[in-house]
């Protein structure tokens, strides 16, 4: 009984830790307040789209200004992979796909943050430990601040 309180205590532990280090790096990213910028975005998955990446994603105050595949396309709403790109084309919505996960939507997360402005650099996602194939992973790179 003492072994499992103690495993249950860690998980507990370990979650907190999560959302603390998710909570101050959200803070760091709000207190930058960075209205434009660009970054390349690889998604990583069992995807039929693994020959577009990475998309070269610019924002500014908060609306996706474009969405472009390696290849020099534009995305569109018609492109069959667009809400799963649009899902993370901003720095708030790897946000929010991270607090739904941290919070109970997937079985593990791991994220690693920029150490200057605290926005997700690459998050793995897995929903199911025991599913084969559901894993997502996610990479920021090459992140710009324009004027």
């Amino acid at each position: 009984m003492k072994k499992i309180l103690i495993m249950v205590l860690s998980f507990m532990l370990a979650a907190c830790s999560a959302t603390s280090e998710y909570d101050q790096n959200l803070k760091k990213w709000q207190d930058a307040t960075i209205d434009h910028y660009q970054f390349d975005l690889f998604i990583i998955c069992f995807c039929p789209f693994r020959d577009v990446m990475p998309l070269t994603i610019e924002v500014q105050n908060g609306e996706v200004l474009s969405i472009t595949q390696v290849d020099g396309v534009i995305v569109t709403a018609d492109n069959p992979s667009f809400d799963l790109f649009v899902s993370a084309a901003s720095v708030d919505a790897l946000f929010a796909m991270l607090d739904s996960s941290l919070n109970g939507d997937a079985d593990e997360v791991l994220v690693t943050y920029d150490a200057t402005y605290g926005f997700p650099t690459s998050i793995s996602i897995d929903h199911i430990k025991e599913a084969v194939d559901d894993e997502i992973y996610y990479q920021v790179e090459s992140f710009e601040v324009l004027p």
